[in-house]
Parts: C-alpha cells; structure tokens; sequence
C-alpha cells in the first residue's frame, strides 16, 4: 500500500542515516582527542580506572622528586664522610710519627689542630637546602618519601626510607677517660688483673705496677682478668720496649695501655680494649725485627705479651684501681674526642683514641653510602613504575588509530550511501502524483 502520509522507507533511511552519524561522531571524537574512552559516558569502569592509576602517576612524578632530593642530601654527607675519614687518617699520621723518642711533638700537635680544624669546616660545610646529616645537632632519623603503596581495598599509604643521621661533629661535648686513683681491695678472683702467676700486688693511687715479671726474647707473659665492673681501670704497663725514633734508630722506653670500664663493658671489652693498644702501637712504633705481639683468650679471659727471639728484655706489669671514669665513645661524642688528643703528653692514648674516630668516620660513610644505593635503586623502580602504569592507561583508554581510520572510510562510505537512500525514499510520494494524470 502506497501513503502520502507515511513514508517507512523514509523513516527507516533515516534511522539508519541518523545512526551512521552518531558512530560517525564517536569516531572523529576518537580522532581528535586520540582515546577511545574520553569521558566518563564512554565507558564508566574503564575511564574509572584509568583516572585512579592516572593519579598514581602523578603521586610517582612527586615521589621520584622526593627521591631526587634526599639523593642529593645523602651524597653530600656520603662525600664529606669519605673527606673526613681521609683527613683523620692524616692525623693518624702525625700521632705515629709521634711515638718515635726523638721527634718534635709540639709542631705535630699544632699539625694536629689544623687537620682538626679542616675536620670541623667539612662538617658544617656538609648541608643539602639546610639539611645537615652528620653535624650531630638532632639525633632523629631523616625520612625520604620513596613510593605509595595502595591496597586491594584502594586504600593508599606512602613508603618512607629512613636515613640515620651520623655524628661527626668536633665540636660536641666528650669528657676524657680518667683513671682511677682509689687502690683495689678486691681479690684477684673477683675483679682485677695479675700477671703471671706472681703480682699479687697492685698500685695504691698511682700507675706505676707494685709487681712484674720479666720477658726476655722470645718468651711471653700471660695477663688474667677477673669480673668486670664499672670503674674498674686496667693498666698494662711493658717497660724495656724498643721503640723506633725519628733519625731510624730506636731507644728503649716504657708505655702504659689504659682501659676504663664502663657500665655496659664486661671481660671481652676490656681485654679486646687494651689488645688494640697494644696492636696499635706495636704497629706505628716498633720494629717487626722486634716481634711483638699480643694474641686474646676470651674464654679463658687472658691476654698474651709475646716478644721476638731477638728482642730484649721487656718487664710486664699490672695495675688495676677503682673509681674511674671511662669518658665518652666515639658514637657518644662524635669526633669531640679530637679535642683531647694531645701527643705531647700522652702519645700513645693518642693512637688507641684515633682508631675509634676513623672507625666511626668510616661507619658513617658506609652508613649513607648503603642508603645512597637503595635510593637510587628506588628512583630507578619508580621510573620504571611510572612507565608501566601509563602504559597501562594508554591501553585501556587511548585509540587503535589504524582501526579508527578504517572505521572513518567506512562510515563516510556509509553516510554517503544513507542519504542517497533516504533522498531516494523521499521521493516515492511523488510516484503516487502518476496515478491521477
């Protein structure tokens, strides 16, 4: 039945025209703006999601700066640390030349001061936008935002790398080790130390040992400890010793190897204490030819003097008083104890103290250069992180631009081929005209 009133033809050409022109819209959108889901009435879920990970993005950009920053910090300190390690092995330098007999003490003690007053100009030199990590004035750790984490419940929580502040300072309050002047009235078994089997005596208010026993070359001489307690000083005392001097000779002497106990030493740390004196100086002022040694028995709490075949005659003496005072730790005092070196007087407590100092400086350096490495390690992570997660995105919302194009040739084709046919269905109204001719 033909109509002049209802055209169906023309309705459904133009049904059909009215739909290729919206995919028509949808694609030329998906050429303009280059995704597929633009807007949140493209795809709700999709553009949900990509918006979320979209704000990690971001929230990693902020990360990786932070990142960046604390890098910068750390390596600053990292450098000075390794700076002053190199400068207190100078000093370290000097304090050896000065347990030789015949040097000029006084001028390697003004030598002494200025690599000190160097030491001090690192540290407050070491600062990153304000942030100084080793001059000891706060003991609380630096935080460096390192990631966000978000949970299966969406829940976000940011990740922190701590970065422990390291005490360099020179200028930081140390009190000196006193030893003690109040005569022991404890027996040996409880609390003291004797050498050999024959000092059963000891000092009354002074450091000279009340007993002895003589090493000759190639003999040795075993020194026992009892309990430990805090006060409690030890005195090593080697008299006879052939110590090198500045013209290559070397003269006979006598030095003292001090260890104070503290509340929290016990028998190894006093016996290990003295041994690294011994170590120490055996090593910076004698002859090997000599061969001194002194080799440690923790268990059986003793400590071994040992002298070379061809050395002379060494007397080995104790002494053990209470009440003294051991003074600040490295870690306690930071490079404070710098302050208390002083070869002209006390030459050889000048090489026990320095080797704590480098020890601490080398900590340190190690210390930050371990947090140097994770930090780059994360930087490196979240670059990567961040690639992913946008890659993630792109392939969630951006558009298949070989596909659009298709698409787009199509659709015109289409759009050409919906008019001619709805101009087509229009004019069927016209042939009814004909039948009234």
């Amino acid at each position: 039945m033909s109509s002049i009133l209802t055209n169906n033809s023309a309705m459904v050409a133009l049904q059909t025209l009215k739909s290729i022109n919206s995919n028509l819209a949808m694609t030329q959108s998906e050429i303009s703006t280059g995704k597929s889901v633009a807007s949140a009435k493209d795809n709700s879920a999709v553009w949900a999601i990509s918006k979320v990970m979209e704000s990690d993005v971001a929230g990693f950009k902020a990360v990786s700066e932070s990142l960046s920053l604390g890098e910068s910090t750390v390596a600053v300190a990292a450098n000075a640390s390794e700076t002053i390690t190199d400068l207190l092995n100078d000093v370290k330098g000097r304090i050896v030349a000065a347990q030789e007999e015949n040097v000029d003490r006084s001028a390697i003690q003004n030598d002494i001061t200025a690599l000190t007053e160097q030491i001090g100009s690192v540290v407050s030199a070491a600062q990153f936008n304000g942030l100084n990590l080793i001059d000891g004035t706060s003991s609380d750790d630096v935080q460096i935002l390192s990631s966000l984490n978000r949970d299966s419940s969406g829940d976000v929580s940011a990740g922190q790398i701590d970065v422990v502040r390291q005490n360099l300072s020179t200028t930081t309050p140390v009190t000196a080790q006193s030893f003690g002047a109040t005569a022991s009235t404890q027996p040996l078994a409880n609390s003291a130390i004797q050498v050999d089997a024959a000092n059963t005596a000891f000092g009354a208010g002074d450091t000279d040992p009340a007993a002895s026993t003589t090493v000759a070359g190639g003999g040795s001489s075993v020194i026992t400890f009892g309990a430990v307690e805090a006060g409690n000083s030890y005195q090593v005392t080697l008299d006879g010793l052939s110590i090198n001097t500045a013209d290559g000779s070397s003269a006979t002497g006598r030095r003292d190897f001090q260890y104070v106990a503290s509340a929290d030493d016990g028998q190894a740390a006093v016996i290990n204490g003295l041994a690294n004196q011994l170590s120490a100086f055996f090593g910076a002022a004698t002859d090997s030819s000599d061969g001194y040694t002194v080799a440690v028995d923790i268990d059986a709490g003793t400590l071994t003097f040992t002298s070379g075949a061809g050395a002379s005659d060494v007397d080995v003496g104790a002494v053990f008083q209470n009440d003294g005072t051991p003074g600040s730790t490295a870690s306690s005092g930071g490079l404070g104890a710098l302050a208390n070196i002083d070869v002209e007087n006390d030459a050889t407590g000048a090489l026990a103290a320095i080797d704590g100092l480098i020890e601490q400086s080398i900590d340190a350096a190690a210390a930050f250069g371990t947090v140097q490495n994770r930090i780059e390690t994360q930087s490196d992570f979240i670059g990567k992180l961040s690639d992913s997660l946008t890659s993630g995105i792109g392939s969630l919302v951006d558009a298949d631009m070989e596909e659009v194009s298709a698409r787009l040739q199509a659709l015109q084709t289409q759009q050409q081929l919906g008019v001619q046919s709805l101009s087509i269905a229009n004019q069927a109204p016209q042939s009814i005209l004909s039948l009234f001719r």
